[in-house]
Formats: C-alpha cells, structure tokens, sequence
C-alpha cells in the first residue's frame, strides 16, 4: 500500500497520475497546505522540506520496514522502479526520460510557480517580477514545443513519467498568459494527456479533496503557503 501524504497542486496531481496509471493501491492523507498541516511533526518526519507530496511505502521491494520519499521527482522514478512502468528499462532510452523529469522539477516546476505567486496571489503586482517569470514561462513552453515536435511524448514514443511530471504544470496555462495555440506541439500532447482515463481520475480525486475542505485564502493561510510564517 502506498500512503500518499497529497494536496491538489501541481506536484501531488503528478503522483495521482501514476498510481491511477499502475493501478497501484493506495490511501490519500490530506495535507491542507493553508491550514499548516505541512508544519505538523508527523508530515516532518517523512517530509523535512514541508512539502508535499510525500509517500510511504508500507510495503517496500526490500521486505524492510515502511519507506518513505519526499519529493515529487524522487517519488516518481521510485514508484517508475518499484513498478517497473513508466521508465524504459534501455539506459539510452531511461537518461533521455530521466532528464526532463529533472528539467521539470528543476526548472518549469519553480519558474511557473513564480508565475503563479506575482500573477495571482502576491499582494502586491510588480510589473518586472510579473514580466521576467512571464517570459521565463514562454520560453520554457518553447523548450517543451520543440521537444515534442515530432514525438508522442516528451521522451520519445511511449508515456513515461517525464510527461507525468509536466503535463500538471502546464493545466494553468491561461493562467499564467500563454495560450497553446501558439505552441502546436505542445497543445496535441496536452489534449492527448487530458484524455487518458488515469488523467481524469486523477483529476477528479483533486476535485473530490476540494470539495472536502475550506480552500478559503484568509490572510493566516497566506502567511502559511507563502512563507511568513513558516516555523523554524
């Protein structure tokens, strides 16, 4: 059993999308990440960074005692490893995947985050921080486009987990001022993704957790996501 310790952002869709994908059973622990669950000594203990999404494997390869992982990168290439899906087993093949899951969790992840913060919740608008992330974004999608051009998926022909951890990212696109028309690439293998049935599942567990708690961003839950009152 895979205990998945989940929040519906970007970076817990991209677990959901895996398991749904290998039908690997498990259990979703809420992490309200506006009421400061992520700070609560239980989460620390398998997520030290309080972040989330984190996973335990009450039943690890080994036999041992339940593992846990933090990190959505890490926690896509175990579960790719325990299952034995999603990563090519041809090393050629599993570097050209490997390096986009990295290319994501190093750079489309943190720079649409950005975007995210100045476009929508910082409490004041900078025009230069708005204008450098907007940027940033566009030119990750081109990144991404031409990557695409030609292929099914990011690392070739087949789904891997390089797709999983990118296509969560790119749902805001409005949102973030790009539209898909002008990266065509990028727009066929979004629409192929958003059709998968594992994709609509997964998305609609994040819908069923929203509908379960108060998403309401007062100012307290604001000082929570947005660092202030992280504790020491």
């Amino acid at each position: 059993m895979i205990e998945l310790h989940y929040w519906p952002t970007p970076n817990g869709h991209k677990i959901t999308l895996f398991l749904e994908e290998a039908g690997l059973p498990y259990e979703i622990k809420p992490v309200n990440i506006g009421k400061g669950d992520q700070f609560k000594p239980d989460f620390l203990a398998i997520a030290p960074n309080n972040r989330m999404p984190a996973i335990v494997d009450t039943a690890p390869a080994d036999g041992g005692k339940p593992l846990s992982i933090f990190e959505s990168g890490a926690i896509l290439q175990y579960l790719a490893e325990k299952t034995g899906r999603f990563l090519p087993a041809d090393m050629r093949e599993r570097y050209k995947v490997l390096q986009w899951l990295f290319w994501q969790v190093g750079g489309l992840g943190p720079m649409l985050g950005q975007n995210h913060h100045f476009n929508r919740y910082a409490p004041e608008k900078i025009p230069y921080a708005i204008e450098r992330y907007v940027n940033e974004t566009r030119r990750l999608y081109g990144v991404l486009d031409k990557q695409l051009d030609g292929r099914a998926f990011v690392g070739g022909k087949d789904y891997t987990i390089a797709d999983m951890a990118c296509y969560p990212w790119i749902v805001s696109h409005e949102a973030q001022g790009m539209s898909l028309d002008d990266f065509p690439h990028l727009k066929l293998w979004f629409q192929a993704i958003a059709e998968r049935p594992a994709t609509k599942k997964a998305y609609e567990i994040g819908d069923s957790i929203k509908d379960r708690f108060d998403l309401t961003q007062d100012e307290d839950a604001r000082k929570v996501l947005f660092g202030q009152g992280a504790k020491r």
